[in-house]
C-alpha cells in the first residue's frame, strides 16, 4: 500500500484510503493516509461529493491505528455507526464541560456581550473568579455593580445555563485519549454551545499534549467545520492548524464550503482531500491554495465522480487521484433514497 503523505522510507501505521484512479476511470493500487506523525488537513466537497463518507473511513483507519486516539466532532449526529464493530467508538451525546475550561475573556463573546461594556466586563470577572457556572450565577447578587449591570449580567448567564452544556464534572478532554474512538454528537446542541463544547475539547487536547498528559497523538475530526469557523471555537482551531503538530495533534476540517473556512486552514494543511466543488467561491479558495508543483490547475484536475478525490501532499509535494472506500460502519451521511436502484451499493456522501 503507498502511503500519502510520508516518504517512502518512512514506516509506522497508516490509514486505508481506498485506491487510486487511472486517467480512464479504472482503480489501481490501494493507498492511504499517514497517521505515524499529526498531520493538518482539510476535507472538502460540495454535498453529496463524500466528504463525510470520506472523515468516517479516516475515522476508521484511525482506530485501528497504534498510538492515536482520534475524537469525532459531529454537528449532525451522522456518526453513530462508529460505534459498530470493528470500531466500537464511544458516542457522547450532547456532551457537557466545566465553565471553567473556558477562558474568562470568552464568556462575553459565548454571551453576545461587549467585553468592554458594564454587563461583559462582570461576566468576564465573574468567569475569572469562579469555577463553575452555579458559582458565578451566585456570585452576581453579591457584587458591587450597578443594579441595571448586575441584572443583565444575571441573565445572560441564566441563558447560558439553559444551555445545560457546562458543568462541573464536565468532559475532561484529556479521558479522550484512550485507546478506543469517541465521537461527540453535538447534534443536541444549538450552535452557541456547540461551539464552547468545540473549543474546550480542542483546546483540551493541544493542552493535554503539551503537558505531556497524555501518552497517545490525539486527532480531532471536525465535519462542518465552517460552522465553527470566525467563532468562539476559531482560536482553539487555529491553534491546532498552525501549532499542533509540535506536541502532537493531528487535525481534520471537513466542509462543503471552504470559501468559509479562515485562509489559515488551507494554506497549513500539508494534506488536502477535495472532492467534487461546483460553487466559484469554494471553488477558488482551494485553487489560492495551488502548489507550485502542481503542473495543472486544480480546476481542471477536480473530480467529477462521488466517492473520488483529489489529494494534495504537501510532505511530497505530490498530487493523487483516489477513489475512497466504502464505510466498514454504517453510514449515517448517505442521504436516503425513497426507492434503491437495483443492486446499488452503499451510497457515499
Amino acid at each position: 500500500m503507498h502511503t500519502i503523505g510520508r516518504k517512502s522510507d518512512e514506516e509506522g501505521p497508516a490509514c486505508r484510503l481506498g485506491c487510486y484512479r487511472a486517467r480512464d476511470g479504472s482503480d489501481g493500487a490501494t493507498v492511504g493516509l499517514d497517521v505515524n506523525r499529526p498531520h493538518a488537513a482539510v476535507v472538502v466537497g460540495k454535498r453529496g461529493s463524500g466528504k463525510s463518507h470520506t472523515l468516517g473511513v479516516m475515522a476508521e483507519g484511525l482506530a485501528r491505528a497504534a498510538g492515536v486516539a482520534p475524537v469525532v466532532i459531529d454537528p449532525m449526529g451522522v456518526f453513530c455507526g462508529l460505534t459498530e464493530s470493528p470500531i466500537d467508538a464511544t458516542v457522547h451525546d450532547s456532551p457537557r464541560v466545566r465553565a471553567d475550561a473556558l477562558p474568562p475573556s470568552a464568556w462575553p463573546e459565548l454571551l453576545g456581550l461587549d467585553p468592554t461594556a458594564p454587563a461583559g466586563s462582570l461576566v468576564w470577572r465573574l468567569a475569572a473568579e469562579e469555577d463553575s457556572l452555579v458559582a458565578m450565577r451566585g456570585a452576581v447578587d453579591d457584587d458591587d455593580a450597578a443594579p441595571e449591570t448586575r441584572r443583565a449580567a444575571a441573565n445572560h448567564l441564566a441563558l447560558a445555563d439553559s444551555w445545560d452544556v457546562f458543568h462541573p464534572e464536565g468532559l475532561d478532554p484529556r479521558s479522550l485519549c484512550g485507546s478506543s474512538p469517541d465521537v461527540l454528537d453535538l447534534s443536541g446542541l444549538e450552535a452557541t454551545p456547540a461551539s464552547a463544547v468545540v473549543r474546550v475539547v480542542a483546546r483540551g487536547l493541544y493542552d493535554a499534549r503539551v503537558a505531556g498528559s497524555v501518552p497517545r497523538i490525539p486527532w480531532l475530526l471536525l465535519d462542518e467545520a465552517h460552522a465553527f469557523a470566525g467563532g468562539l471555537a476559531d482560536p482553539a482551531l487555529r491553534t491546532l492548524l498552525t501549532r499542533g503538530r509540535a506536541p502532537g495533534v493531528g487535525v481534520v476540517l471537513a466542509t462543503q464550503r471552504p470559501s468559509a473556512l479562515p485562509e489559515v486552514a488551507v494554506s497549513q494543511a500539508d494534506l488536502r482531500v477535495v472532492h467534487r466543488l461546483t460553487a466559484g467561491p469554494d471553488v477558488s479558495a482551494m485553487a489560492a491554495a495551488d502548489p507550485t508543483y502542481f503542473d495543472e490547475s486544480l480546476r481542471a484536475r477536480l473530480p467529477r465522480e462521488r466517492g473520488c478525490a483529489l489529494v494534495v501532499d504537501d510532505t511530497t509535494e505530490t498530487v493523487h487521484d483516489v477513489r475512497v472506500r466504502p464505510r466498514e460502519t454504517p453510514d449515517g451521511g448517505a442521504t436516503p433514497r425513497a426507492v434503491s436502484a437495483p443492486g446499488s451499493s452503499e451510497t457515499i456522501e
